[in-house]
């Protein structure tokens, strides 16, 4: 009995998928070695993923895509004010402002 599918089509998913990616990562973190992290590189490198991010979510909030077009505004800006009071409580963290605004949308939707 096969719990959740094909295995086939998961290791497909990871040839394909996965490890392509993941050698670019292991290359940007060999070829990063050394670098300071205050250093006006890095320092442009962090606001050009900030700048992607912050992209992302206005696009999410003005025109959102597939099924989150259902959620009203409403729940979409709070959902953004819930992610940006936690990434600012949890010092500065990205990934915890992120993790709570999701973790907000799909309890608002799961409740509207």
């Amino acid at each position: 009995m096969e719990l959740i599918g094909d295995w086939q089509s998961y290791l497909l998913l990871a040839l394909a998928g996965l490890f392509p990616n993941e050698i670019w990562r292991l290359l940007g973190l060999w070829a990063s070695r050394g670098l300071d992290e205050g250093s006006e590189l890095m320092v442009w490198v962090r606001a050009v993923a900030t700048a992607i991010l912050a992209g992302v979510i206005a696009q999410v909030l003005i025109a959102p895509p597939g099924a989150l077009a259902g959620a009203p505004l409403w729940l979409r800006l709070g959902a953004v004010a819930v992610g940006v009071a936690v990434f600012f409580t949890a010092r500065r963290s990205t990934l915890a402002g992120v993790a709570a605004a999701e973790i907000a949308l799909m309890g608002g939707l799961y409740l509207n």
